[in-house]
């Protein structure tokens, strides 16, 4: 699959800088221990990408995938995560999703699920 380009809100541009500038914990983890340098199977990750009307955690244009890092603050914005997967999913980029605790605990368990969801 090649790279292609997904138009985006130019008002989300600081907010993407900000949320690159001072990321979660475990979105920091998983940009040091999986995304960052290629580390995750050579594939180059974003961070903080816009996409559409989103800022999505990471993304990787080869893959057409998005993975984020849901925390407690999401429990109750299910209903809104779900749309914003569907609207991903329509412009057909994959969304995967795993939560704060999953990343900060068990950070090698994240990494071998995200490698079987890349290579079924």
């Amino acid at each position: 699959m090649t790279d292609w380009y997904i138009r985006y809100d130019q008002r989300l541009i600081d907010r993407a800088r900000e949320n690159r500038t001072n990321p979660t914990q475990a979105e920091k983890l998983a940009w040091d221990k999986l995304f960052s340098k290629k580390q995750f199977h050579g594939y180059r990750f974003s961070r903080q990408k816009m996409l559409s009307h989103f800022i999505v955690d990471f993304y990787c244009s080869v893959l057409q995938l998005v993975v984020e890092i849901d925390w407690n603050i999401h429990d109750d914005r299910v209903e809104y995560d779900q749309e914003r997967t569907d609207k991903l999913e329509a412009l057909w980029i994959k969304v995967i999703r795993y939560g704060n605790d999953q990343i900060l605990w068990d950070i090698n368990l994240v990494y071998q699920d995200l490698t079987k969801q890349i290579n079924p």
